[in-house]
């Protein structure tokens, strides 16, 4: 009877996970470029004692991103970008590491600096930061490459002001680091620029990547969460009434 309790509880601990899991990535639902992380597995471990084995279910966490593309958002606007398959874009985080991002919607700050959503200055090919021109038009080809416009002479060719940091992460283990930015899994909090993978990176302009949270799968798993409580809390209540029967025959005895 201890040991239904004892995995009762260590259950419902796991079950406290999964809810914080589903409850982030609704909270996401509508965030651009959020990507599903933070996934768990269950497998059972031994307990360390002495006497008898035992075996308890315990969640193990991968926190892998899935940079799987999420739906196309179409804006008309020639600085937003959707990153296609395993893309994603340098910017520079607050410590001024070198970090990675899904965020495509970019916008000129107050000093001439190409920012994303989340004001993280966006980096170049060669790691610096990228200026536009006062009054241009902006646009972004497919390989990364910024293109200005002069408006008042539209008949002339557009000028190449920079070079987006894009890689492809087909074959790197991207993580989610505490400031909601990506990098490596090997630089574990250090930051810094990794090799293309197999594929090649590119963008698309005119449009952003929603997020790839899928709503109705989380609302099923939120069920089954609620259900998997039910369960639990039933089954200790049971355990904990007949161990009070016990208890009352052993006095009658």
């Amino acid at each position: 009877m201890d040991k239904l309790i004892y995995t009762a509880f260590a259950s419902l601990a796991h079950i406290k996970v999964d809810q914080a899991q589903s409850s982030n990535e609704l909270a996401n639902m509508t965030s651009i470029g959020f990507k599903k992380a933070f996934d768990h597995a269950t497998e059972t471990r031994r307990v360390s004692g002495s006497g008898t084995p035992r075996y308890v279910p315990v969640n193990t966490a991968n926190d892998a991103v899935v940079l799987d593309e999420g739906p196309f958002i179409s804006t008309g606007r020639g600085l937003d970008i959707y990153m296609r398959n395993k893309t994603v874009m340098a910017v520079a985080a607050k410590n001024g590491q070198i970090a990675f991002t899904r965020r495509g919607d970019l916008s000129v700050n107050e000093a001439g600096i190409i920012v994303e959503g989340s004001k993280h200055q966006v980096l170049s090919e060669g790691g610096g930061i990228i200026t536009a021109p006062i009054g241009a038009d902006l646009s972004v080809s497919d390989d990364g490459t910024i293109l200005a416009t002069d408006p008042q002479f539209l008949d002339q060719p557009p000028a190449i002001i920079g070079q987006l940091m894009i890689r492809d992460a087909t074959n790197t283990a991207m993580v989610r680091r505490e400031d909601a930015l990506l990098e490596p899994s090997a630089q574990r909090g250090q930051g810094g620029d990794f090799d293309d993978g197999e594929g090649i990176p590119s963008v698309m302009s005119g449009g952003l990547e929603g997020s790839s949270v899928k709503v109705a799968d989380q609302l099923v798993k939120f069920m089954d969460i609620a259900r998997s409580f039910e369960v639990r809390i039933k089954m200790i209540n049971e355990m904990k009434e007949l161990d009070e029967s016990g208890a009352s025959l052993m006095r009658m005895v």
